[in-house]
């Protein structure tokens, strides 16, 4: 019997699909970038919807809003390779360590799985010096992703969440709006992967699992503490949790990128990143340095109380360009995140 069972087996091996390829690392760190996203061997299938070996989805408890597109997010590092936990700020990642990051829309934004089209996939790439940003773009048939350095504006056609006809101009970010976005200290790094913005469950093999605990248990991450003791963002859109917190959130991962003691808008004095405490350098009661017409005659950042005086919300409510913010990576309001903000605004206590 056993050996009939270890006949069957050896049968079984010999009509099994090959293993596919691994990641080809060496094109990632080459000097000069892949003409097409395939070239990396990220993903075993040309559409790249099956991440190869090696990598490992994650997601943000808060992430950006980018014009209603779903993001799927992953992480390659090299085997043997280990991420370094942080308190604060991104982990510190190994040399080959790339993060992947797709856009794409459904057809329809309330069945955000069904009949999903592709629009790009950006790679951040942490090279011997430093990171470099990639941004690949998807052709109609979904076969391909092409590099694309000058950026690239798509017309995008969905039903939105209240069931009718939506249409985006997506816009590709070009090589220097990336660094715009990733700036630190005016050093092109990235900005998601924190234990704050980490500490929250995924599903992993169809189990929800803490994001932090399961890094750590596959062996990407060390020095993590347990969740309960790391630091974590709320989740902007769960109701349960605070008012404050989820507000909070939400300026964090559509502004603070930029707007932090270390980002492209530094100079503001606005500083909306989490870490902030603050409540004048949060804008309250707080006088733009050089907002021109994007105050819209408005006197402070955050009015307490008032968020119809709120030069903050007053651009996040903008399509104007040089008005609205964020600045890139939107063309249509967010309105769910303007109703949280607007929220929040109504409720800090007023002064005047």
């Amino acid at each position: 019997m056993r050996r009939l069972a270890a006949l069957l087996a050896a049968v079984l091996m010999l009509g099994a699909a090959p293993r596919p390829a691994p990641v080809a690392l060496d094109v990632l760190l080459a000097e000069t970038p892949a003409p097409s996203l395939d070239a990396y061997r990220l993903f075993t299938d040309p559409g790249a919807r099956s991440a190869n070996a090696g990598l490992t989805p994650y997601a943000l408890n808060t992430p950006l809003f980018s014009d209603h597109a779903e993001k799927s997010r992953f992480l390659f590092l090299p085997p043997g390779a280990k991420a370094a936990y942080k308190p604060t700020g991104v982990f510190d990642f190994p040399v080959g360590a790339t993060l992947v990051k797709t856009f794409a829309y459904p057809a329809d934004l309330r069945k955000p799985v069904d009949h999903v089209r592709f629009i790009e996939t950006r790679l951040l790439i942490h090279k011997a010096s430093g990171w470099v940003a990639l941004t690949y773009v998807w052709n109609d048939e979904q076969t391909k992703a092409v590099l694309k350095r000058a950026g690239a504006r798509i017309e995008v056609s969905v039903i939105d969440k209240a069931g009718q006809p939506l249409a985006i101009d997506y816009a590709v970010p070009n090589f220097n709006q990336c660094k715009e976005c990733h700036s630190l200290s005016g050093v092109l790094a990235p900005i998601g992967p924190k234990a704050r913005n980490l500490n929250g469950d995924l599903a992993y093999g169809g189990k929800p699992e803490n994001q932090l605990a399961h890094w750590t248990k596959i062996g990407l991450l060390t020095g993590a503490p347990a969740p309960r003791a790391a630091p974590r963002t709320a989740v902007w859109s769960d109701a349960k949790e605070p008012l404050a917190d989820r507000a909070r959130a939400y300026l964090d991962g559509n502004c603070g990128h930029c707007h932090n003691p270390q980002g492209m808008a530094s100079n503001s004095g606005l500083f909306l990143n989490l870490e902030e405490d603050d409540p004048a350098k949060q804008g309250f009661h707080r006088r733009p340095v050089a907002a021109g017409r994007g105050a819209g005659g408005l006197e402070f950042d955050i009015d307490p109380g008032h968020p119809e005086s709120s030069i903050l919300l007053h651009r996040m409510k903008s399509r104007e360009p040089g008005v609205m913010m964020p600045e890139l990576g939107r063309s249509v309001v967010d309105d769910e995140g303007v109703a949280l903000i607007a929220a929040y605004l109504k409720s800090l206590p007023p002064t005047r």
